[in-house]
């Protein structure tokens, strides 16, 4: 790497978690992106990309499209997508101690490129393993184990109130993703982590599946 021998650096995983000897057997596993820095909190010289691979639950090829937003007959679907769409800004600005903000924007202007819906909001932002596991289909937030980083840290569920703003929405059991591909052909995620310098962006696609 050309690091000279008086030069002190740090190796950090996507969200600035500091290798060590103690940690090493533990954190490091096969396919992890590491970065090499001269500190954990340094500013990032450019953009890093790293590919997301998993085995799909078989309930993806099965149950995909527009099967759930069907299976209550009667219903117009779109409110189900949109309804997901704002889950998880529901579930991120749950612990906010100021002003809770969720945007829901409709994008038209086709010179700004294809037409869009954008949810925006200011809760605690998402770190990269977080970004990851939302990109993983049928791994439900109520059961991330293991290696699997909870986007819902201290999330305990409520006590079921219909269509009450408590990030429990998702009873619908449909899922951020397929509310996606519902209402498009393309997922942007951009996050930055209240506690980081760093912006996260996951872009999920029609194309690339």
């Amino acid at each position: 790497f050309g690091i000279a021998d008086e030069e002190t650096f740090v190796i950090t995983t996507t969200n600035r978690k500091e290798i060590t000897e103690d940690n090493f057997s533990e954190v490091v596993q096969d396919g992890l992106t590491l970065y090499l820095l001269q500190s954990v909190d340094q500013m990032l010289l450019s953009a890093t990309k790293e590919r997301i691979d998993f085995l799909p639950h078989y309930d993806t090829l099965v149950k995909s499209g527009m099967y759930e937003y069907y299976a209550s007959e009667g219903h117009n679907p779109l409110p189900f997508a949109l309804a997901e769409l704002i889950d998880n800004s529901l579930s991120a600005t749950s612990h906010n101690t100021g002003i809770r903000s969720i945007q829901i924007k409709l994008l038209f202007d086709e010179s700004q490129g294809k037409p869009a819906v954008a949810v925006m909001d200011n809760g605690r932002g998402m770190t990269s393993k977080q970004l990851n596991n939302w990109a993983v289909y049928r791994l439900s937030k109520f059961t991330r184990q293991g290696d699997f980083e909870s986007d819902h840290s201290g999330y305990v569920r409520p006590v079921p109130v219909p269509r009450s703003l408590n990030s429990d929405i998702s009873y619908f059991g449909v899922g951020g993703k397929q509310a996606v591909f519902f209402v498009g052909q393309s997922a942007r995620m951009i996050s930055k982590p209240a506690d980081s310098q760093d912006v996260h962006e996951l872009v999920l696609s029609k194309e690339d599946f």
